[in-house]
């Protein structure tokens, strides 16, 4: 089938793929896995990882979309008719995320409510949270946003995603370098004499603390930050493989892939200097230990704590939190709707609406799952999950390293890199980074997604114990 739209230069692609690798991973998951795992230890794994892996695993997503002008499935099958399951399995991954995404953006849109109606004291309770996502009102935010995000995908990609994505990215990153320098600047002293500062914060967010390092903490360490680069890269879902289906053939992969790159750590560092300084300052060590928490729970009572600015800053943050939700949500609509209209031969209207029925139907239930269908999971990690917890866990702990792994063998010993490569030189470009990428995707990238596959399903402990 071919495609009669797609993205209408470089600019609007690497503004919407941009868009969808900066979301909630980058503002609600980054920072407190960066508190979580010895800050500037994370912040170390992450980077080598996003030089090696990520830009592995992003390079391939969009020269096999560019290449084959299709969607996983029909991306994988047209490439070899025996590996078309790989296609399936990543075409699945969205399939999963989405039924949880639009809940956390329902709960951004319900902290907006509450900041622009100056309700600081009650947000800042440690119950007002959970009572909240408990309520039936998380279930009608939830349905909002996913609304909001059908009704953009429904536009298509140059009048819908493009447009928005261009508008939302630049505002986007001026807010976060604005709230970043401004978290820096922040002085408290505590009842009992002690002066904490911004800069202080920022030293704890980036010092490495290898206190109490053992293999089985660092693989930990190491999966968080591999599950956060498939989360904040849109990589091993084919979401990239989506957009790069859209792209022109005389766009520049392998500036798109750097500049992209660039703008997702980027933010991802800046919300760290936005989150982790201002909850040290009013909140201490013991705030920074809030875990999923932290935004929902720790940010508010910091908000509410500011000698002046609070609420402005805390809605200004809000408000930068569902741009960013609701650039990685429309993503990851447009690759399932995308590739049912390949599978299913439907147009674009007829099928985002079917679909966008379907997930809302599915929000409603994740949304109930703290409340009417609220269980209790022992997951592998050691966590125990609800409905949302365990989807994330699936897609983002499982499967994304799986399908990382597959691809990995395809790519490297099936199809070989210079499939790929040829795609990164198309029109004489050169790619510097060619030989890197042929020894990582053949023999460093199996390895790596093996181990963090074995780790994320438990498999790991039990053989080294």
């Amino acid at each position: 089938m071919k495609k009669k739209s797609g993205f209408t230069g470089q600019i609007g692609f690497v503004f919407a793929a941009a868009g969808s690798a900066i979301g909630v991973g980058n503002l609600w998951r980054f920072p407190y896995l960066a508190a979580k795992d010895g800050g500037g230890v994370f912040l170390l794994v992450y980077l080598a990882l996003i030089l090696t892996v990520g830009f592995v695993l992003l390079t391939t997503d969009l020269a096999i979309g560019r290449r084959t002008g299709k969607s996983a499935v029909h991306a994988y099958e047209s490439m070899h008719k025996k590996w078309k399951f790989l296609g399936i399995l990543t075409f699945l991954v969205p399939v999963l995320i989405m039924t949880y995404y639009s809940v956390i953006g329902g709960w951004v849109l319900y902290y907006i409510r509450v900041f622009l109606t100056g309700n600081l004291q009650s947000a800042s309770n440690g119950g007002f949270f959970s009572s909240f996502i408990s309520s039936s009102a998380s279930v009608w935010y939830s349905l909002l946003f996913m609304a909001l995000t059908a009704l953009i995908v429904y536009g298509g990609v140059e009048k819908g995603i493009e447009r928005v994505s261009t508008m939302i990215m630049p505002v986007l990153l001026v807010m976060v370098v604005g709230i970043a320098l401004y978290s820096l600047t922040l002085r408290y002293e505590t009842p009992s004499g002690e002066l904490r500062t911004g800069l202080q914060g920022l030293f704890v967010y980036l010092k490495p603390n290898f206190n109490g390092m053992t293999l089985s903490r660092f693989l930990q360490i190491a999966l968080d930050a591999m599950s956060q680069l498939f989360f904040s890269l849109s990589v091993s879902m084919g979401i990239m493989i989506t957009y790069g289906s859209y792209v022109k053939k005389d766009v520049d992969l392998n500036k798109s892939v750097s500049l992209i790159e660039s703008m997702d750590t980027g933010v991802a560092i800046l919300a760290g200097v936005m989150i982790i300084p201002a909850v040290f300052v009013f909140l201490g060590l013991d705030g920074m230990s809030a875990g999923p928490g932290l935004m929902f729970i720790s940010l508010p009572k910091v908000f509410f704590q500011m000698p002046y600015g609070g609420r402005i800053i805390g809605l200004a943050f809000f408000f930068l939190t569902a741009f960013a939700a609701l650039t990685s949500c429309i993503s990851v609509l447009e690759s399932i709707v995308a590739n049912c209209i390949e599978i299913l031969h439907t147009d674009r209207k007829r099928t985002t609406i079917v679909l966008s029925a379907i997930y809302l139907v599915a929000t409603a239930v994740i949304a109930l799952g703290y409340s009417r269908f609220y269980v209790e999971v022992p997951l592998p990690n050691g966590s125990i999950g609800q409905l949302l917890d365990i989807m994330d866990y699936i897609s983002n702990s499982c499967m994304m390293p799986l399908v990382a792994f597959l691809s990995s063998i395809f790519i490297g010993w099936v199809m070989k890199p210079s499939w790929i490569l040829e795609e990164v030189e198309r029109g004489g470009r050169v790619y510097r980074r060619k030989r890197l990428y042929a020894v990582m995707v053949k023999y460093f990238l199996p390895v790596i997604m093996f181990i963090l596959f074995l780790q994320s399903t438990g498999l790991l402990n039990k053989l080294i114990q």
